[in-house]
């Protein structure tokens, strides 16, 4: 391999923003947090369903839960715990109190289903879980399937309110809306109950390298089998002061609110909301169900809040909810977009909307997750996925491993102080992505402009082929999108007899008289032959994962049978 890229963005980076990081400023996550409790106590850390939790609450309640897991269930360092909930106040102190005793956290997506639970809680060998109410059922099903897991926290929904909404709460979760399946779970304990205990303990120190397995984060099972990418409390506060070197230099210390709605099991909030804004003292404000959109948009008009963060599904649904445009913006000053390409059409309404530019950032669960970021003070949307990060290595590579030059097209490669340490259990996983000096394989096609500003063209096993000719679909979804009769778009490839594969559209529509015509002809006027659709299909939506990506291998597959 030839020796690595000049960095030519480095020129380009915001005023204030440094080329390095010291990724060995804290020697764990759990110092940065401690830091910040003690430095921010009084301040509200967290907010959900109108009640708050300060850093000294955090600070107190992560180490009653640290001491009852140490202590009571005799979890030795190491061991992995499994976080199984929505956006709660319980969610914050489990993340840190599992942290804080020397562990390891496995993110769970609550809405799995018991054979994505069990393939989880099987492969990372966790030996416990703390899940809500709503889902034990779930777990109760392949606790049999999983002996490693010995024990389960479980709680409700209001557990952490203020009385007497706490009491309320539980009382509408479970008898009103009959949102817990009835479950059995032997020895079970109460999340309450396990910090009432903590409480009388005390937790011994516990001494934490900065090479030891913070998270096990799975990837997204989008691509197949998921896969534990095991995260180092390293990786994650090198990104952590990745991402606040950037963001940092337009916000304020002690005085942000940022809105948490992207579940924080995954990466992109995990570390954009909760550690970006706890190191800077801000408050998160947890959304429970953003899926419940008018729901949503009630909540946050009562706020007055700085940041947001979301993916191109979530902003585009806000914009076509009554009332959004209602919101109070005048005190935004940074939104946030990543997970997915997000679209122009949707960059522009919300601008529109917000006055706020929607900033695209990218990244990866294997890096932690930022690895590119526009300027925080981008005047408008640019299809950029922006510069590498501070002590962040980019390059565009072909097959064979060798750096291409300005404007040529090949797969993204990341380097940095942030990309994982491998896959859990999958050396041969870890060998396809992770090359001998440390350049991980996005599987993204990208190029790099002569400024340093990256482009995602589209994920490799997305690309379709058409007579020889490479189609990426987001161009083509970008395009479809701006028609104004289009709420929804995304193309996947089908087989052709023709031409091997041809473009397949599938639409929700915004105007219910749009027609299959009109959006040929709109097709016809901005695509070129080979990239418009051989067909059109019309739904009533379009499948998600829980962060909003839509999922186009399941597109491709109905497309297929």
């Amino acid at each position: 391999m030839v020796s690595s890229p000049e960095k030519p963005w480095l020129a380009h980076y915001p005023e204030g923003v440094p080329a390095e990081i010291d990724p060995d400023q804290y020697r764990s996550v759990t110092d940065l947090l401690e830091d910040s409790c003690r430095r921010y106590a009084a301040n509200p850390a967290f907010r959900s369903m109108g009640s708050t939790l300060t850093y000294g609450d955090l600070d107190r309640l992560s180490r009653d839960l640290a001491t009852y897991l140490r202590n009571d269930l005799g979890l030795a360092q190491g061991d992995r715990v499994a976080i199984m909930m929505p956006n709660t106040l319980q969610y914050a102190i489990a993340i840190f109190g599992v942290l804080r005793a020397g562990l390891t956290v496995v993110n769970v997506n609550p809405l799995y289903t018991p054979r994505e639970l069990r393939h989880q809680l099987v492969d990372s060998g966790a030996s416990a879980i703390i899940v809500l109410d709503n889902f034990a059922h779930t777990v109760a099903e392949v606790l049999r399937d999983a002996p490693a897991c010995r024990q389960v926290i479980t709680t409700g929904l209001g557990d952490l309110l203020s009385f007497p909404k706490s009491v309320l709460t539980n009382f509408v979760v479970k008898y009103v809306k009959k949102l817990v399946p009835a479950y059995a779970i032997p020895g079970m304990v109460r999340f309450k109950d396990a910090l009432r205990r903590g409480a009388a303990g005390t937790l011994a120190p516990v001494e934490i390298a900065s090479g030891d397995i913070a998270f096990l984060q799975y990837t997204g099972g989008t691509t197949g089998v998921a896969k534990g990418a095991m995260l180092t409390h390293r990786n994650i506060v090198a990104n952590m002061l990745q991402a606040y070197s950037w963001i940092s230099t337009r916000l304020r210390e002690g005085e942000e609110v940022i809105i948490t709605a992207l579940p924080l099991y995954h990466i992109f909030a995990l570390t954009a909301n909760y550690l970006v804004f706890v190191k800077m003292g801000g408050t998160n404000y947890l959304i429970t169900n953003p899926r419940d959109m008018p729901g949503f948009v009630r909540e946050i008009r009562k706020l007055r809040f700085t940041a947001f963060t979301g993916v191109n599904t979530l902003f585009n649904g806000l914009l076509n909810t009554p009332g959004f445009d209602q919101v109070d913006f005048s005190n935004l000053r940074m939104t946030l977009g990543g997970g997915m390409a997000v679209q122009k059409a949707v960059a522009e309404r919300w601008k529109k909307v917000t006055g706020v530019t929607l900033v695209e950032a990218y990244g990866l669960t294997e890096t932690s997750p930022a690895a590119c970021m526009n300027p925080i003070d981008l005047k408008d949307y640019n299809g950029s996925i922006g510069l590498p990060v501070p002590s962040t290595d980019a390059s565009i590579q072909d097959d064979e491993g060798r750096h291409l030059g300005v404007g040529e097209t090949g797969e993204l490669c990341i380097r940095g102080p942030q990309v994982m340490k491998g896959y859990w259990n999958r050396q041969d996983e870890t060998d396809k992505v992770l090359s001998a000096d440390r350049w991980l394989r996005t599987g993204d096609i990208a190029r790099m402009d002569d400024k340093g500003f990256f482009y995602i063209v589209d994920r490799k096993k997305d690309m379709i082929l058409v007579s020889g000719f490479n189609v990426y679909p987001n161009e083509v979804e970008d395009v479809v999108a701006q028609h104004p009769g289009v709420l929804e778009v995304a193309a996947v490839g089908i087989p052709d007899e023709k031409s091997g594969e041809a473009v397949k559209l599938v639409v929700v529509r915004k105007d219910p008289s749009l027609t299959e015509e009109q959006l040929r002809d709109f097709c016809h006027a901005n695509l070129t032959g080979y990239k418009r659709p051989r067909s059109i299909e019309f739904r009533s939506s379009l499948p998600k994962s829980n962060v909003g990506k839509i999922l186009r291998r399941e597109l491709r597959d109905s497309a297929a049978s």
